[in-house]
């Protein structure tokens, strides 16, 4: 970690799907839980790098994804690597979550509130996504 510059922030897109009640989706990778998807390559347009990604790992449909963010965070993972991440609201086949098959970077995935979510170990990013989370702007 000490060749990189305390200015860096990897940066991640990350889908916010919601079902019906507004709670949000997460998936657990070992024992934290994260909101879907992980770093951004720089050459890639976030929407396409989500679709393709819950395609990939996870085998859940894109409806569609949001042309603008809805969130914006920064915070630090506990090895010392800030992070940004860009959050946009994606629209899913929700029955594709029934037939959601564990894989190695996604062992389980589970729709919260916030009140549910502060009880599960979480992510840094999600921490300080459920702080900012408004379930009436959605």
């Amino acid at each position: 970690m000490e060749n990189i510059p305390n200015w860096f922030y990897r940066t991640s897109a990350k889908a916010l799907i919601l079902n019906e009640e507004k709670k949000f989706l997460l998936a657990r990778e070992e024992k934290w839980w994260e909101l879907p998807w992980w770093g951004l390559e720089y050459w890639e347009n976030p929407q396409d790098w989500i679709k393709r990604e819950l395609a990939e790992e996870m085998g859940i449909t894109v409806k569609n994804v949001s042309e603008t963010p809805s969130y914006f965070l920064t915070t630090q993972k506990k090895n010392g690597v800030r992070i940004a991440n860009i959050i946009y609201e994606t629209s899913v086949d929700l029955n594709d979550l029934l037939k959601f098959k564990p894989s190695d970077e996604c062992l389980e995935v589970k729709f919260f509130d916030i009140e549910q979510a502060k009880k599960e170990e979480l992510f840094p990013n999600v921490q300080e996504f459920i702080k900012i989370f408004n379930p009436n702007n959605h």
